[in-house]
């Protein structure tokens, strides 16, 4: 009787067989690929190549044509790995369990992560290898970005911002693809992260404590690059592509007959390309992006896009020219600085004109580019001195962190470029706050008069500000406060007031009124300290209010946090004491870097102090914020009490260890 063997499949059809399952897996699931793609690609690209980018990575995730050593595996009966593999299907929490998807996913992971690395012999101004590389699609004339999401969705962007690409893959294989920590770890593994447990291990902080809503934002439009809006590119600079066509085919012809000599120099020891060369197209003045005077009152964009070119040399090749080859290529006489995770890589397309002219004894010029910064070029217009480069991110900037930037810097005072939107301009003292503001005069050309500088150290007797309001094209009755802490960008000030009985959250607000002055003339010397460290804003909590023992009259707590453009945030919890002076400075009791305290990802907080009676009596003091429902002290003072704040006698230097119950389960340390 004869036996019938299973027929075996040859590797040729086994390999067409695994494309046309990756492929189908690439089509159906082709959105939640571009979505991971592009929570893993840097920030650093901007939104518009960021968008491009990912369609990009997750487009070339199926192998060559013809290129069998890479096509792959994908049997019926596939061995299945990873936590996802259990499950059938596609859930809201849960990636796709078949193995093609899981390839295409491995193939997307890996080309995502390539975009942040560099090798070692790498310039560290370009940007990767794999950023460079020519890819499908590409759009002419057109600025493509998701939709823009809410103040929590921009600060998970900026968190995710100032974290690595596996710690980023980490996160969005998490709550994205619903993997646990130990598939995440397998999956980065074979994505070849260097340290996948680390990187799990930091992607758990993100989004803590909410990591719920942390994973409703992650898949809201904010992050969805399938579904966008679009803005015209600079109209302007589409008068200059004849001109540029006929430039390009003619450097093709050279091009030609330059390869064989450069070839030739490279292998006898020549002199090494310059990175401007591969960057020129981008450094002509001629093509620099300017915006229409009026642009700023009919976009939905009101940030550093919206600002038209200003001053009275934005026609001057020869600035321009310098400005963009010294940003292109700094020689050593440039005195280069950039705030804190801000790169000072070349521009990858041409930059916006935002203002050229001279200024204090030299010519200035302000650019903003793709990658979200501000650069400010100097060089003096007499003299044997340098220029001056500065970089400085702007990450999402909008109607008041997009409000003005300094275009020149003396020992006194700064002046500011403000932007078109800005309707009146005042200046004031914080420490002064019961003096209304002074009137600040501002020149055609938007350029301010000087502003004196907050002391950067010694007394703190002053602490200048700005007090701008917006055009009422841009929103009815709104002024804000700004201050200048060293960096390009002035810092936006707020405050959130006291938590109202029965009330819902309070929400920050423009630090503009009474209550908030009056919390701000207590803390602003305590901005000293953040002076150079790329802040964004600045946001005064008073969390709590608390009735002092022995009848006194009650304190406040306010948490100080200051986010910058990066990400990570600092925080100073500081206690009000009653004082006789109303700028009397608050006391710092607690001081904590790199933290969500006090943020959206950060809602509860507790703090503790000594404080000493009028009667010579000490107590350690505590109070938390709202969700707080009782107070204990262990250690050198055992007690507990009821509600959110908590007073108790002990000796001056006792020790004691605060932890608070919270209204819905949990518990809080004090934060030192």
């Amino acid at each position: 009787m004869p036996i019938h063997q299973p027929q075996q499949r040859t590797d040729a059809q086994s390999d067409r067989t695994g494309v046309r399952q990756a492929e189908a897996a690439l089509v159906e699931h082709y959105p939640r690929l571009v979505r991971l793609a592009y929570v893993v690609l840097p920030p650093g690209l901007g939104r518009h190549r960021r968008v491009l980018t990912a369609h990009a990575v997750v487009q070339r995730a199926l192998p060559a044509a013809g290129s069998k050593a890479s096509s792959p595996r994908v049997p019926a009966q596939s061995r299945r790995t990873g936590p996802s593999a259990s499950t059938e299907g596609t859930s809201a929490d849960r990636g796709p369990a078949h193995p093609a998807y899981g390839w295409v996913r491995l193939r997307v992971l890996r080309a995502a992560l390539a975009h942040e690395r560099r090798p070692r012999w790498w310039p560290g101004r370009l940007p990767a290898p794999a950023a460079l590389r020519p890819a499908l699609p590409v759009v002419w004339g057109l600025r493509l970005f998701p939709r823009a999401g809410g103040v929590d969705e921009l600060a998970l962007d900026r968190a995710l911002s100032a974290v690595d690409g596996p710690v980023r893959a980490a996160f969005a294989l998490h709550l994205l693809e619903g993997l646990d920590e130990s598939g995440v770890r397998e999956l980065l593994a074979e994505a070849a992260v260097a340290d996948p447990a680390g990187a799990v291990r930091r992607a758990a902080r993100l989004g803590r404590p909410d990591r719920a809503g942390a994973q409703a934002m992650l898949r809201s439009g904010e992050f969805d690059p399938c579904t966008v809006q679009t803005r015209p590119s600079d109209l302007l600079r589409r008068r200059h592509r004849v001109r540029a066509a006929a430039v390009a085919a003619a450097l093709c012809v050279v091009a030609g007959g330059l390869t064989v000599a450069v070839e030739q120099g490279a292998r006898g020891g020549g002199e090494e390309r310059s990175p401007a060369g591969v960057f020129a197209p981008v450094l002509d003045p001629a093509e620099l992006m300017r915006t229409a005077a009026e642009r700023w009152a009919d976009t939905s964009r009101v940030d550093f896009t919206a600002w038209p070119a200003r001053g009275g040399r934005t026609d001057d090749d020869a600035l321009l020219g310098r400005a963009l080859r010294a940003w292109a290529e700094p020689p050593e006489s440039v005195r280069v600085s950039t705030t804190p995770g801000t790169a000072a890589a070349p521009p990858a397309e041409p930059p916006r004109l935002l203002f050229a002219d001279e200024v204090d004894g030299a010519a200035v010029v302000l650019f903003h580019d793709s990658a979200d910064r501000v650069v400010r070029y100097a060089e003096p217009l007499s003299g044997a001195g340098g220029a001056a480069l500065d970089f400085a991110r702007t990450d999402d900037a909008d109607v008041t962190t997009g409000a003005a930037v300094v275009v020149s810097r003396t020992a006194d005072g700064a002046r500011f470029l403000l932007a078109p939107w800005i309707a009146e301009s005042t200046t004031r003292d914080l420490l002064a706050p019961d003096t209304p503001g002074r009137p600040l005069e501002v020149g055609p050309d938007g350029v301010t008069a000087e502003v004196p500088r907050p002391a950067a150290g010694g007394a703190c007797g002053t602490w200048p500000v700005l007090q701008l309001r917006s055009s009422e094209q841009i929103v009815e009755k709104h002024a804000f406060l700004v201050t200048d802490l060293g960096d390009l960008a002035p810092v936006h000030l707020t405050y959130t007031p006291k938590p109202g009985r029965g009330a819902p959250a309070r929400q920050p607000r423009e630090a503009t009124s009474t209550e908030a002055l009056l919390a701000w003339a207590r803390t602003a010397c305590s901005l000293r300290t953040l002076a150079g460290s790329g802040v964004r804003s600045v946001n005064n909590w008073a969390f709590a209010e608390q009735k002092l023992p022995e009848g006194g009259a009650s304190a406040d707590w306010l948490c100080t946090r200051a986010d910058t453009w990066r990400g990570p945030g600092r925080v100073l919890v500081q206690f009000l004491s009653p004082a006789a002076s109303p700028t009397e400075p608050a006391s710092v009791v607690a001081d904590r870097d790199d933290t969500a305290l006090c943020s959206r990802f950060g809602q509860h907080v507790l703090a503790g102090t000594h404080w000493k009676a009028p009667s010579g009596r000490w107590y350690v003091l505590a109070a938390g914020s709202r969700a707080v429902t009782r107070i204990q002290a262990s250690g050198a003072v055992r007690d507990a009490a009821g509600g959110p704040t908590f007073a108790v006698r002990a000796p001056r230097d006792a020790d004691v260890e605060l932890t608070a119950s919270l209204r819905e389960g949990g518990t809080l340390t004090a934060v030192r």
